[in-house]
């Protein structure tokens, strides 16, 4: 059975529908967030980059970021409306959370210490309630969206 290692909690400025995670050293990523990013996709992957969608437009999303030593039992804390799943190489074993304005330096993700391929689970709950919200009352929608992340090492 697998055992979680870190777990990270982060607050993340969504905007322009989403944000992103990338190596801390920028020099590893061929395309920074958010160039190249397709609009209304969950989960997309590049180069020392992962990028996620939202429902809103801009808000906090509450994040959070597991490491496991293997393969994580199916999280069912939440009803996660979107689930997916991606293979992602990192140089340094750090990622940044960068939103539509950038990085956003304080936000940085340790995965281990160093470098490798990992898996990548991502799971987000309360979209459908966020959107509602942003574009029938305007109001703002922070909170209301979740994101989990699971991270483990990918077999080779």
């Amino acid at each position: 059975m697998a055992q979680r290692l870190t777990q990270q909690e982060f607050e993340v400025l969504v905007s322009y529908h989403g944000f992103g995670m990338q190596e801390s050293d920028e020099s590893f990523v061929s395309v920074e967030y958010p160039d190249d990013t397709e609009f209304g996709v969950f989960l997309q992957t590049f180069q020392g980059r992962l990028d996620l969608s939202s429902a809103a437009h801009t808000h906090i999303a509450p994040l959070t970021v597991e490491v496991w030593d293997g393969t994580p039992e199916p999280n069912t804390s939440q009803n996660w409306e979107e689930t997916e799943e991606a293979t992602l190489h990192t140089t340094s074993g750090e990622l940044a959370v960068w939103d539509g304005t950038g990085r956003a330096d304080a936000d940085v993700i340790r995965l281990g210490g160093s470098g490798g391929t990992w898996q990548v689970r991502a799971m987000s709950s309360g979209r459908r309630e966020a959107e509602r919200v942003e574009y029938e009352t305007g109001d703002s929608v922070s909170g209301i969206e979740k994101y989990l992340v699971q991270f483990w090492p990918a077999a080779l």
